[in-house]
């Protein structure tokens, strides 16, 4: 699953999570640290183990939580790699207070079935299109590329 508002440019990261996700036989989430203050953007997780540098086993994950409730810094960044049964688990769910269904919650329902999530911190170029600033300034960086390359 990838999420339109979030790009990475330079690396191919979703080879690199499939790559992952055959070597470990687990999901796989893309990652970064991010401003502590901002973690109230994104889902944010906990490791539970180290695998490598940059991959790693996650123990827990909650969407946008507060600063004081942020299990870390760790942010999920639009790019998964889900068992199916994720569907199931998306059924099963209650919205969460502002009327949505959010993957993040799902994901923790599995996690708590003991399925098995890997984060992997991605080495490309990320840009947030989530935010009007960030999607303007997104583009800016494109066009520039864009006509460099031209």
């Amino acid at each position: 699953m990838l999420l339109p508002d979030d790009l990475i440019l330079g690396e191919n990261c979703s080879k690199k999570m499939i790559d992952i996700h055959k070597k470990y036989k687990s999901s796989v989430m893309a990652s970064m640290k991010v401003n502590k203050k901002k973690v109230s953007r994104w889902g944010i997780f906990k490791v539970k183990k180290n695998l490598s540098k940059k991959i790693f086993l996650i123990s827990n994950v909650v969407e946008k939580p507060s600063i004081k409730k942020a299990p870390s810094n760790n942010a999920v960044i639009g790019r998964y790699i889900l068992p199916k049964k994720i569907f199931n688990s998306l059924k099963n769910q209650k919205k969460s207070k502002d009327g949505e269904l959010h993957i993040t919650d799902a994901i923790q329902a599995l996690i708590l079935d003991n399925s098995k999530f890997v984060g992997h911190n991605f080495a490309g170029k990320y840009l947030d299109c989530g935010t009007l600033k960030g999607y303007i300034d997104s583009s800016n960086k494109i066009s520039k590329l864009w006509n460099f390359a031209l």
